[in-house]
Parts: structure tokens; C-alpha cells; sequence
């Protein structure tokens, strides 16, 4: 496998994980800061107030994106399949 191949794999995974990880992320982050909008608003410094709502977002976001999940997943495996059986 030449190195021009393992770049080319490597872009391809990170590509890979940023479609499957990217949307959770987000809903995180957004999540993340309203929460912490409305903490500031009414001054509730409670710190463990963040972590319940970003959990629930996150596994509803990762129920809703998980066909698309697997899409991209199951693809980027018969990308790698097909290139190891031709052999490089």
C-alpha cells in the first residue's frame, strides 16, 4: 500500500467520523448553551444542571440520525473491503 493510499483512507475515515459524529456534537453544543444561557438569565449555578438535558439530546439525536449512521458506516467498510480485496 503506497502512502498516497493510507492518505487517502485516513481522509476518508476523519470525513466518516465527522458525518457520523458531527450532528451529536452539534446538539450538544447548542444544548450546552442554552442551558447555560438560562443558568446565567435566572442564576441558577447549579453545575450538574447541564448534563441531564445534553444526554437526552444526544440519545435522541443519535435515535433519530442512527439509519444515516449506519449508511455512512456500512459504506466507508465496502470502500476499505474493496480496497483490500484488490489487493492495496
Amino acid at each position: 500500500m503506497t502512502g498516497l493510499a493510507i492518505l487517502d483512507v485516513a481522509r476518508d475515515g476523519i470525513f466518516v467520523f465527522l458525518k457520523v459524529a458531527g450532528p451529536m456534537m452539534l446538539v450538544a453544543l447548542f444544548v450546552g448553551l442554552i442551558v447555560s444561557l438560562v443558568q446565567a438569565l435566572t442564576q441558577i449555578q447549579e453545575q450538574t444542571l447541564i448534563y441531564v438535558p445534553k444526554i437526552v439530546a444526544v440519545f435522541a439525536t443519535l435515535l433519530l440520525m442512527l439509519p444515516f449512521i449506519g449508511d455512512a458506516m456500512a459504506g466507508y467498510m465496502t470502500r476499505i473491503a474493496a480496497r483490500i480485496a484488490a489487493g492495496g
